[in-house]
């Protein structure tokens, strides 16, 4: 997990994450900043969700989940370690729970719940929360050597597994749904991840052998990775699109400057306000 100055501040999409029957699915943990609305199911290890996050569909944690005070959950909520629940939470479903369940004031599970450890009502810690205030302390502190095994640690979900896969990290205030991904931050995709919906970002990274159904739009710099396919435009306001060797745009590319290389495919038209480099090596790009 790289982190920056705030380790929030970026949607960040694993490699390998999947858009499947309207749920997001990940192997890796799922990270959600506060106030932001998941207009689909998420299946992944760890689940963790600052205040008021909205999930429109199931939850299925295999580790752990870790839901902060007023979210809101339009489904089920299946765990196979531990969850814990802050104040208020909302569940229109039912919490099933393969471990123990710490779960605070004034929590509504509509359909009941079953937890096959011990259960503890009182108010729990914030998780999300406070793993990321340790993690900002750190950076401000200059300690990034132990800012990253923290984030190391958390990446695994503390199973102490070690796989060391990425999380999926939904920055706060982001609104996520098959329509669209929109983030007032960069956004960065991994490879061989499959997405439905336009993604809106600062700026853009998408890797290679993805497929996203949508358009892609930034104010800044966009770069699409070798063998990716756009299903949609790829446009940005004041920055540089670049298109890799084998990428394919089923639309139009827009931008300040465009960087393609000759073995990409664009169906549509290039409109570019200032330069239109053509590539001819891949070690140009």
């Amino acid at each position: 997990m790289s982190l920056g100055p705030d380790p929030l501040d970026e949607l960040a999409v694993p490699d390998g994450t999947t858009v499947e029957e309207h749920d997001i699915v990940t192997d890796g943990d799922v990270l959600i900043g506060g106030q932001s609305t998941v207009e689909l199911g998420i299946r992944g290890r760890t689940v963790a969700a600052g205040e008021r996050v909205t999930v429109a569909g199931d939850i299925e944690a295999a580790g752990d989940c870790r839901l902060d005070m007023l979210c809101d959950v339009d489904g089920n909520v299946l765990v196979g370690e531990d969850a814990y629940l802050g104040e208020r939470v909302h569940i229109a479903g039912r919490l099933m729970v393969s471990g123990d369940l710490d779960i605070g004031d004034d929590v509504d599970v509509e359909e009941g719940f079953d937890a096959n450890g011990w259960i503890v009502i009182r108010n729990p810690v914030p998780t999300l929360v406070f793993y990321f205030i340790v993690l900002s302390q750190l950076l401000r502190a200059g300690d990034r050597e132990a800012a990253d095994e923290l984030a190391a640690a958390l990446s695994e979900g503390g199973d102490g597994d070690g796989n060391g896969e990425d999380p999926l990290v939904v920055p706060r205030g982001a609104t996520v749904s098959d329509d669209a991904w929109r983030v007032s931050t960069p956004a960065t995709i991994g490879d061989d991840c499959r997405l439905h919906g336009n993604v809106r970002a600062e700026s853009m990274v998408v890797g290679t052998g993805n497929t996203v159904f949508g358009s892609l739009r930034a104010r800044g710099d966009i770069d699409v990775g070798s063998d990716t396919t756009i299903h949609g435009d790829v446009t940005t306001r004041g920055g540089t699109a670049t298109i890799a060797a084998g990428a394919h745009v089923r639309g139009d590319v827009s931008a300040r400057d465009i960087d393609v290389h000759e073995d990409a495919t664009v169906d549509g038209a290039l409109r570019a306000r200032g330069e239109l480099t053509l590539r001819r090596s891949a070690d140009d790009l």
